[in-house]
């Protein structure tokens, strides 16, 4: 389909046909993104993506406003804790690694990763604690949308 470019107030911009953006689940008040492939409806990020991105951006809260060292110290402190009380889980042993090894390297590659072990890594974060509960919460709301 050959759009055409028109003057919308001070800009210029295109029209798409009603039918279109009905084929594409978009409505009045909704969202499209604009690439150089084209111009498309937005993704929606999976619940699994949501939830990656939110611990991501505890992860770099964490990192933000925390020198490694206190990240180990409650790391090692937490994962003490969860095998005492028998919760642990594969994930601990490698983390339990991460921590032990003294490289800032890897522990911020494990947190910050985009990489899929990283993800992985997230989803049993033993660093949780140490972000005041505001914090936590305003992520968790902009998470949410």
């Amino acid at each position: 389909m050959k759009l055409t470019i028109r003057r919308i107030g001070n800009s210029l911009g295109v029209i798409i046909p009603r039918a279109q953006l009905a084929a594409w689940g978009v409505t009045e008040g909704g969202q499209m993104e604009v690439t150089d492939g084209g111009i498309r409806p937005l993704r929606k990020a999976s619940a699994h993506e949501a939830l990656d991105e939110l611990k991501l951006a505890l992860a770099r809260a964490v990192v933000d406003r925390y020198p490694p060292a206190r990240i180990r110290a409650q790391i090692a402190a937490n994962l003490h804790r969860w095998k005492a009380r028998g919760s642990w889980v594969s994930a601990y042993d490698e983390w339990k690694a991460i921590a032990g090894s003294g490289d800032d390297g890897a522990l911020f590659a494990a947190m910050l990763g985009r990489d899929e072990r990283s993800q992985r890594l997230r989803q049993s974060m033993p660093f949780v604690g140490l972000l005041p509960r505001d914090v936590v919460r305003r992520l968790n709301e902009e998470a949410a949308g």
